[in-house]
């Protein structure tokens, strides 16, 4: 175990690294000066120069990322250029939003995705079998903006019962501010709940094939404990690693959900950053989504031995 965990940890160590070195290049890579976006059309070239030298932009590239790197090694993911703050500070303040969107859409997805899933696979070829399937093919078909304004429309603007946008007034409690994220979880619990019903779907078709099944219901199990106890058990692997992945997807993928809704978290944090060019903002927010997948992916291979006590490292 020990030696597994070790090479798991020098594994994630390689994937940062490789994060980092490509989240550098791709955001030099695209145009546009985050010191001209940010000293304005009446800049001369004099004045961008100046300011370019106080920021290290003028710094040859292999220089300006040896000092990223070193930065990140003290625990430092730079300082924004137009917020003249800490980009750690930048994300933490703007953490809340994503993470209590995050948790509850990945809650609705599961409490969609798995029941459905497991009645799909049960009543394997039947209508609410082609219900199910057809949901999920929907789901995974339907852009996230678009639900998003539905949802807005129909809940919001027609009815009244939630707000249009926004994260609640200044100082608002957690359930005023949990009160506002009901509709975007919706859009993306819903969406991605599509993911999780076809996986579940797959997976208990494949184990409800089994012998043990089939011995479980000759000796005159009830059906829901043939379903629950010895079939869906044994389905949980890929079941877990799915909702895993839609977890760190969710994180990674708020962005446009995020803007529809105005809600001020990390995805609006980095769709300003991009727009400004403002390159620590942009390189650390992508590093630290990158970390929390790997992490994430980690999770779900130790969770395995508590899920199938079968599986060992």
């Amino acid at each position: 175990m020990t030696r597994y965990l070790l090479s798991r940890l020098g594994g994630m160590l390689v994937v940062m690294a490789i994060v980092a070195v490509l989240v550098f290049i791709l955001t030099r890579a695209a145009s546009g000066d985050p010191i001209a976006v940010l000293l304005g059309d009446q800049a001369t070239a004099e004045d961008i120069a100046r300011v370019q030298k106080v920021y290290g932009l003028d710094r040859p590239l292999p220089v300006q990322f040896g000092l990223w790197v070193k930065e990140l090694a003290q625990g430092n993911l730079g300082e924004s250029i137009f917020l003249q703050r800490p980009v750690t500070q930048a994300l933490w303040e703007r953490a809340e939003p994503t993470a209590l969107l995050s948790l509850m859409a990945i809650a609705i997805a599961t409490l969609i995705g798995v029941p459905c899933g497991i009645v799909s696979a049960v009543f394997r070829g039947k209508a609410i079998d082609q219900v199910f399937t057809g949901f999920a093919m929907l789901g995974a078909s339907v852009p996230s903006f678009w639900f998003g304004l539905v949802l807005m429309q129909i809940f919001a603007v027609s009815l009244g019962w939630f707000p249009v946008s926004g994260y609640g007034e200044p100082g608002a409690s957690l359930a005023a501010r949990i009160y506002c994220l009901v509709l975007p979880a919706t859009v993306l619990g819903v969406l991605n709940s599509a993911l999780i019903i076809r996986f579940t779907r797959a997976s208990m078709l494949d184990v409800l094939g089994e012998d043990y099944v089939r011995t479980a219901r000759a000796k005159g199990l009830p059906e829901n404990t043939v379903v629950l106890k010895h079939a869906l058990r044994n389905a949980l692997v890929p079941i877990v690693t799915v909702i895993g992945l839609t977890v760190a997807l969710m994180i990674g993928g708020a962005v446009v959900t995020e803007t529809v809704f105005g809600l001020p978290g990390v995805g609006n944090l980095v769709v300003s950053a991009v727009i400004r060019r403002d390159y620590p903002v942009i390189q650390g927010a992508l590093l630290v989504v990158a970390a929390i997948y790997v992490v994430i992916n980690f999770l779900i291979d130790l969770l395995y031995t508590v899920v199938d006590p079968r599986v060992k490292y």
